[in-house]
């Protein structure tokens, strides 16, 4: 990578900022951005004196020297930082990337692109925050945001517990989980509103499994339910788990 388009990556990261958001501040497509980090193509002359302006560096620096070679660069400095508190940042996932998510789950890079905020209330832990949409978990609306914590494999999952699921044919749902000791190969996964049907999933088809620790959602989508409306659906689930768990023992 020749050393100014090194040098674009290397603040643009300083800043923390996604591709999209510094070639928003650029004026120019974020295609044009990610061409310029991965040189294939050369940056054009005001491009530069806007990087200069906004970093207070010298276009001769941009285009002559390693800006991120220092051992006490800040970019060195941040990975340490991010080292020491990679348990506490949260990668947030909202709807609009599901798709290119199923992609890039594994990809560190992209990971690495994703918004992270904090929250003080949950200790060590590898956390990850996914919006939903859609009303198979009321009465928790669409367009929360649920914060998770990695799970590794069937061993893991807590029964009837709600997780994040990230599957290859569904990819990402917000449901509870059921599992039988007999059948480790496949896992039910079960709405809380019970006008959606429990479905199985084959665990060769689960990407990542996600438990969820906090839901957050704006007062204005909280679900406004009657008490005897509410009653009933907790009923009826409640008739439901046990079905499913007498079929499963079977």
């Amino acid at each position: 990578m020749s050393v100014v388009c090194q040098n674009l990556k290397y603040l643009r990261k300083q800043k923390g900022w996604t591709q999209q958001e510094f070639a928003d501040k650029l004026g120019i497509k974020r295609s044009l951005l990610g061409a310029y980090e991965e040189e294939r193509a050369e940056p054009r002359t005001e491009v530069l004196e806007q990087v200069s302006d906004m970093f207070r560096v010298s276009i001769d620096d941009l285009l002559r020297r390693d800006l991120g070679s220092q051992k006490d660069s800040f970019l060195e400095k941040r990975r340490q930082q991010k080292l020491g508190n990679a348990r506490q940042a949260i990668q947030f996932v909202p709807v609009k990337a599901a798709a290119g998510y199923l992609a890039g789950y594994n990809d560190d890079e992209f990971i690495e692109e994703l918004n992270t905020f904090t929250l003080p209330m949950l200790g060590a832990g590898d956390y990850r925050a996914f919006e939903i949409a859609g009303d198979s978990m009321l009465p928790v609306p669409s367009g929360s945001v649920i914060v998770c914590h990695k799970v590794e494999g069937w061993e893991e999952i807590k029964n009837n517990e709600t997780y994040v699921v990230v599957t290859s044919r569904e990819g990402i749902v917000f449901k509870r989980v059921l599992k039988s000791n007999r059948a480790k190969s496949r896992i039910t996964l079960v709405s809380d509103n019970p006008q959606f049907e429990p479905y199985p999933v084959e665990m060769e088809e689960v990407l990542e499994l996600w438990q969820s620790d906090a839901v957050i959602s704006k007062s204005s989508q909280q679900s406004r339910m009657s008490v005897n409306h509410l009653a009933d659906m907790v009923s009826h689930l409640q008739d439901q788990v046990s079905l499913l768990k007498k079929k499963i023992k079977d």
